[in-house]
């Protein structure tokens, strides 16, 4: 469940306002209240006094919620910026026994302290509270000063470096010190202080400096100057200096939009203090930092220099280049075109085999270089002859071309159907496996799940999910496979490798195995029918075997599997994250709830599988909510340290495993989560009417994705489960 976090402004509450005398620790009542927005709380306290205090969250009906939708306020406790004392996290919901007004007791430290909102679907529900000592608020910055120090000449000049010393006290506000920052001369970034600053480049400089405290307040900036000088020396000797220029060149020698100059020097004496240049015989020195691009179309000189730490400087040397304009540039992507031959039934069907041709050309001049193809959504492969298909049933070819100018067509396809005969039987392979990578047990190789000699796809042949009387068994039949595949050319060494490895990785053959999975979406129309929505959003199929969620509705809904409940099972599928731009996938499976219409308590389907089943969490966004990818929602987190992040727009197997209340979660075949349900939600207070807040979960129920809405976008495909 994602949720983006940003500050919003607030008032405190009636209970906060504070009147003629300072307000004491002991009576602190900090109300934070919600209502039908979800992008920021309704008020909340932006300042407290260090002690006890009472933290109030009210989310009713009085406050302003019409719709029953939940919030929570939660501390945040890993943020070194903030206070991490406060573990705090409460859950308030119009309907629950409180009637949505929870309390907790806590002692605030000075300082600051980060709080959000962590329900999926929310907004920018954030903000910061900032503590004082008792007294009142702390409105004063912090009082700075700084000291340099060296060896210094009859005028007063620092020989060879400086060293500057920044301190800062904040003894009349009273919140302490936060942080200090420095800056080196006029131009410099404000960086944090952690010890004194040496300056040892010769020439005059200037140290600012600003302290800021826990209450947010910053002290004006100041400034020291001092100026360095080199130390004696009988360094009489300049540095030696180069130049080279570099980029794209046309035959006559001129640089195509861009010339790249490279400056070096080095000084065997007293060392090199700084190298400077200038573009053009009349413009100043600049001090050299790193590689001059030089983008303006013409002629240009450019003059450099260097300078040692005894002060000796080289003689001015000169570089003079031409930069042109580049010629227009290819935008246009090829074109391409694909043509199906074969004999046709009177169905229109190609039978025993079709051959499809693809051709492309390039108007925009450059030229083609490539032209690729995919068969029934696999891996796109180099296009160099006519693709014969001979393997009964339907098929689709993607294809595409790129030019010379790094220009791609857009993918097109074409489908047909092959039917058997013409004297080619059907492949007689162990199992049907289309998937696009090879994949062994839960390891996906990223070796492509490619047709074979015999018609038949690599997965087919290694049979993971056939049942093994041992793990050696299995490991030869993959060796002899392999072999076998090695010399047709279907695989190369390192996939040869790859294979086997994840083979041997694999606890297949092994007590304990899993095996007899049973299908209950492959992405067709008819086992897509088979599950039902409620609720917000939605899903639906794309064709290629997979469905995708939030395409046509927003809102947060799910799809369920009403054919039948599982108790003990091992649930398989694969999920990718297909958010929009820069956007992370946010959904998650719901196990074990156990209904959905019908029931008087939940008005609203879709959220009887949240508040009484489990759900898996699929998410990696890196902020905002704290249950990333693995983890069982409100029970048990797992953070992307953890984990790690979930590759955007690529396959993922994920299985869950649930034997009793024990909860075991396989991402990629490594184990990411375990969790045994034997206590209540993290939520604080838990509530009341979760089934799990004494220990105990439904032993049986139903399975379903959740969907968040149209840019929380995630795929799902080969759905399979096996009861244990």
């Amino acid at each position: 469940m994602v949720l983006g976090l940003q500050a919003t402004p607030s008032t405190a509450g009636p209970e906060q306002q504070a009147g003629p005398a300072a307000p004491t620790a002991a009576a602190q009542v900090l109300t934070w209240t919600a209502g039908d927005d979800i992008t920021r709380y309704t008020t909340m306290p932006t300042t407290a006094v260090a002690g006890p205090a009472t933290i109030v969250l009210e989310n009713s009906a009085a406050t302003g919620n019409t719709t029953g939708m939940p919030h929570t306020l939660t501390f945040v406790t890993s943020d070194p910026e903030f206070n991490g004392d406060v573990e705090l996290n409460i859950l308030a919901n119009p309907n629950d026994d409180m009637g949505g007004r929870h309390t907790a007791e806590v002692t605030l430290s000075p300082g600051r302290y980060f709080y959000h909102c962590t329900i999926p679907g929310h907004g920018q529900m954030q903000g910061i509270l900032v503590v004082t000592e008792g007294g009142g608020e702390d409105t004063t910055a912090p009082e700075t000063s700084a000291r340099v120090s060296g060896v210094q000449n009859a005028q007063g000049e620092y020989v060879g470096s400086a060293s500057v010393t920044v301190a800062a006290a904040d003894e009349t506000g009273g919140s302490g010190v936060d942080r200090i920052q420095y800056a080196v001369d006029t131009a410099g970034d404000w960086l944090p202080y952690t010890a004194p600053v040496v300056v040892d480049r010769v020439g005059s400089h200037t140290i600012r400096y600003r302290a800021f405290d826990k209450a947010g307040n910053v002290s004006a900036e100041k400034s020291v100057a001092f100026t360095v000088v080199p130390p004696a020396s009988d360094d009489t000797t300049a540095p030696e200096t180069s130049a080279t220029v570099s980029g794209e060149q046309n035959a006559d020698g001129t640089y195509v939009d861009m010339a790249t100059v490279t400056v070096t020097a080095s000084d065997t004496g007293s060392g090199v203090d700084r190298i400077q240049y200038a573009v053009g015989a009349a413009a100043d020195w600049i001090p050299y930092t790193g590689p001059v691009m030089v983008h303006q179309v013409g002629t240009h000189t450019l003059r450099y220099r260097a300078v040692d730490k005894a002060g000796n400087a080289s003689a001015e040397k000169r570089l003079t280049f031409t930069v042109v304009a580049a010629p227009p540039r290819d935008t246009t992507p090829p074109v391409t075109g694909v043509t199906v031959e074969g004999t046709r039934n009177a169905a229109g069907a190609y039978v025993g085999n079709a051959r499809v041709t693809v051709g492309a050309s390039d108007a925009g001049g450059s030229g083609v270089a490539v032209v690729e193809y995919s068969l029934d959504g696999g891996p796109y492969l180099t296009y160099t002859a006519p693709v014969v298909v001979d393997r009964a049933g339907t098929h689709t070819v993607a294809y595409r071309a790129t030019d010379k100018a790094g220009n791609t067509s857009a993918a097109r396809d074409v489908s047909f159907t092959v039917a058997a005969g013409g004297g080619v039987p059907a492949p007689n392979c162990p199992e049907w496996d289309e998937r696009l990578t090879v994949i062994v047990g839960t390891v996906d190789t990223g070796v492509p799940n490619r047709v074979t000699g015999n018609r038949c796809r690599i997965n087919e042949l290694i049979e993971d999910e056939r049942e093994w009387t041992s793990h050696a068994l299995f490991l030869k039949h993959v060796r002899t496979v392999l072999d076998g595949l090695f010399r047709n050319g279907a695989v190369d060494e390192r996939e040869y490798d790859t294979v086997l490895e994840a083979a041997a990785a694999s606890g297949i053959g092994k007590p304990g195995q899993t095996e007899g999975y049973r299908t209950i979406m492959d992405g067709s129309p008819e086992s897509f029918a088979r599950w039902e929505h409620v609720g917000g959003g939605s899903f639906a199929p794309n064709g290629d075997g997979s469905i995708t969620s939030g395409t046509t509705k927003a809102g947060l809904g799910m799809l369920w599997f009403p054919q039948r409940k599982y108790a003990d099972f091992s649930l398989r599928l694969q999920w990718r994250d297909d958010a929009p731009g820069t956007g992370n996938a946010n959904s998650g499976l719901f196990v074990r709830f156990p209904w959905v219409h019908g029931h008087a308590e939940e008005p609203r389907p879709e959220w009887a599988a949240i508040k009484y089943g489990h759900e898996v969490q699929v998410l990696d966004r890196p902020d905002g909510d704290l249950y990333k990818t693995g983890s069982v929602y409100g029970f048990d987190r797992v953070g992307l340290a953890g984990a790690g992040v979930t590759q955007k727009g690529t396959w993922n197997d994920y299985e869950i495993r649930v034997v009793g209340q024990h909860y075991s979660v396989f991402r990629n075949g490594v184990l990411i989560n375990e969790f045994d349900n034997t206590g209540g939600q993290e939520f604080s207070p838990p509530r009341a009417d979760d089934p799990g807040t004494d220990g105990r979960r439904f032993a049986s129920g139903y399975l379903g994705l959740q969907v968040h809405g149209t840019t929380d976008v995630v795929s799902y495909r080969d759905i399979r489960i096996m009861e244990l």
